[in-house]
């Protein structure tokens, strides 16, 4: 290499130090924490940056609740044998004359086939007129229609009998062994014994949730509490429409972890500290355990208790940060709760930018050098 080759290369390899030096173009996985800082209200952002403490961790510790209303829990057990509109039944009438109002002249009993319960539950039969079937068993129903001829032939003697249909039936989907429309009988008047019925469950019992829907009114469950609290196995009823899935709830992974993606919940509850290791832990060689934080649009009454005040109206935008190396950071982040929609970010540690201005400068260098040596030649 030529001396003035020499002279040109060591200018250019500082003015290419410097720019790299000075330049924002570096690649970072997101925000360091001087960036995030700069978003607070008390700067130029509009977000509240709130270091975690075991005051803020009881204000934030709100879970929506499962459960069934006191309708639900309240509702008796349903008997099997309960007629239901669209149910057929079958009479067979005893007349205890020679020539009876309904039997035939030599004939002491009248069969009546395939009498439908109507819409409004009610059901015709000929001298005794319209009968409410609907909610009543075949024994009531019996008593009713003997009460009804008894008025004009002597000492009727009726059965009553189900030939088809059964109106009290419930219809089960989503993540369950065996879908379809399933009879209440008598072993499966409760929720829990109509999940056995039909299989159970084919998820994670963790993370299953059990929806009711009567009607206009719905109630949704974890299925572990279904055992665990036994309030919760309430009656069914005809109609009634039960759903099986899995939690829908997520946060999302960002910055300088294992992997960045969105996360399903694996429990009913799940701690920063238990989310981390969902997403392979933080990055050995990147990550800045002091630079933790939770990013959450936190409802007014939570904000208000946060940052211990009474003004703040609508949802407010919180960043939580946690620092894992202070003596009791762990524990913080094991007691903080991650919420659904939650985005759990992890900022890089200083020393990565000065590594990653380094390899730059090294590699500026040394392509500095090489454009001098084939100058020089």
């Amino acid at each position: 290499m030529t001396l003035t080759g020499i002279r040109w290369a060591r200018p250019i390899a500082m003015i290419a130090a410097l720019a790299v030096m000075s330049s924002c173009g570096l690649p970072q996985v997101g925000p360091n924490k001087r960036q995030l800082y700069k978003g607070s209200v008390q700067k130029e952002g509009d977000a509240f940056i709130v270091s975690v403490n075991d005051r803020v961790t009881r204000a934030t510790a709100v879970t929506k609740a499962l459960g069934f209303s006191d309708s639900f829990k309240n509702a008796a057990t349903l008997g099997s044998d309960t007629i239901r509109p669209g149910d057929v039944l079958g009479l067979t009438i005893w007349e205890n004359v020679d020539d009876g109002l309904l039997s035939n002249e030599g004939a002491s009993a009248t069969l009546l086939d395939e009498i439908q319960v109507d819409g409004s539950g009610f059901i015709f039969v000929p001298y005794a007129g319209r009968i409410r079937a609907s909610g009543n068993t075949p024994e009531a129903i019996r008593r009713i229609i003997t009460t009804k001829l008894a008025e004009q032939t002597p000492d009727p003697q009726v059965q009553v009998r189900r030939i088809a249909g059964d109106g009290s039936t419930v219809s089960l989907i989503g993540s369950i062994g065996g879908q379809g429309v399933f009879p209440i009988e008598r072993p499966t008047r409760t929720l829990s014994t109509m999940l056995a019925n039909a299989g159970g469950v084919t998820i994670a019992p963790d993370i299953a949730q059990v929806t009711v829907l009567r009607g206009k009114e719905s109630g949704k469950i974890w299925f572990q509490d279904l055992y665990d609290h036994p309030e919760l196995d309430i009656a069914l009823r005809a109609g009634d429409r039960i759903l099986v899935e899995g939690d829908t709830r997520s946060f999302t992974a960002l910055g300088a972890t294992g992997s960045q993606s969105l996360v399903p919940f694996e429990s009913q509850s799940l701690s920063a500290l238990e989310a981390i290791p969902q997403v392979g832990g933080l990055s050995p060689t990147s990550a800045d355990p002091k630079g933790v934080f939770v990013l959450r649009n936190e409802p007014a009454e939570i904000a208000n208790v946060v940052m211990g005040r009474n003004d703040l109206q609508g949802a407010q935008r919180l960043v939580y940060v946690l620092d894992l190396t202070q003596p009791n950071g762990m524990f913080q982040a094991r007691d903080f709760a991650i919420r659904d929609g939650d985005t759990l970010y992890v900022t890089e540690a200083p020393f990565t930018q000065w590594t990653k201005v380094i390899g730059a400068l090294t590699g500026t260098a040394s392509s500095v050098q090489s454009l001098s040596s084939l100058a020089g030649q």
